[in-house]
């Protein structure tokens, strides 16, 4: 996937600023920055959730804008923070609803196949949204993102609101099934340890540019530049400040 030269503004406010960023296929990348950064502009510049002002973005080829908006996002998985299952639908038909739209008429298959995938029980495809933890809301919306083989998978704050627990349970799931499926995943986190644990490589961005861009050993070790350095260097001083209250350790 590439973007080229991609810029998106509201009036005076300039969020997505002259970005270009190649993604080679299978890669997991994570967005970083500050609240404002642009991180989520940009994720969703790709799916034509927000249409850029200028710049190309293609997708294995071919240009985002040479079909339909609907047409382009029925081929891209697009997980929320708030997951958005549709409140008045089973699981399954949440699950379902990408097929529904592609015309796929038998669809019981695949929603089994997917709760299997994202750990959950055939059975809780009768449920509502609203009889589910976030954590299995989450699971569903990863299925539902899923469900149509898309091969591209875009996660806008995945976790946010999910206790740390759940959180790191997920993040470990959403990777092993990244590398299970062979996708290409770009993840937007306020997280930078779980960009560094998780992704392949981190792309920081700051004013709607991006400002760092390497792997998360080299973020580790120095590279970067300041902004990435800053986001560093709060797990790591949290760490040594976890590592203060455990004391010396006993011979």
């Amino acid at each position: 996937m590439r973007l080229a030269s991609v810029s998106k503004s509201y009036g005076a406010v300039v969020a997505v600023a002259d970005v270009s960023l190649s993604l080679a296929a299978g890669s997991f990348v994570a967005l970083v920055g500050a609240s404002g950064s642009g991180k989520s502009t940009l994720l969703k510049t790709i799916n034509r959730l927000v249409t850029p002002d200028s710049g190309l973005i293609e997708i294995d080829g071919a240009r985002s804008d040479a079909r339909p908006d609907y047409a382009l996002r029925r081929q891209i998985g697009y997980v929320f923070q708030n997951v958005g299952l549709f409140p008045h639908m089973s699981v399954a038909e949440n699950i379902g609803i990408g097929l529904k739209l592609r015309g796929v008429a038998d669809r019981a298959g695949r929603i089994v196949e997917m709760l299997a995938l994202v750990g959950l029980d055939p059975a809780i495809g009768a449920r509502l949204p609203a009889a589910l933890s976030g954590g299995q809301r989450q699971r569903v919306g990863v299925a539902r993102a899923l469900a149509p083989a898309s091969r591209l998978l875009l996660m806008d704050e995945p976790f946010g609101a999910l206790d740390p627990v759940t959180r790191d349970a997920l993040g470990r799931e959403t990777r092993a099934l990244h590398d299970r499926l062979g996708l290409t995943t770009i993840m937007v986190t306020h997280d930078i340890a779980e960009a560094l644990l998780l992704a392949d490589r981190v792309v920081v961005m700051a004013g709607g540019r991006i400002v760092g861009d390497a792997a998360p050993a080299a973020l580790l070790n120095g590279a970067g530049g300041p902004e990435a350095q800053a986001l560093v260097a709060v797990p790591r001083d949290q760490a040594e400040r976890l590592a203060q209250l455990r004391g010396p350790a006993r011979a």
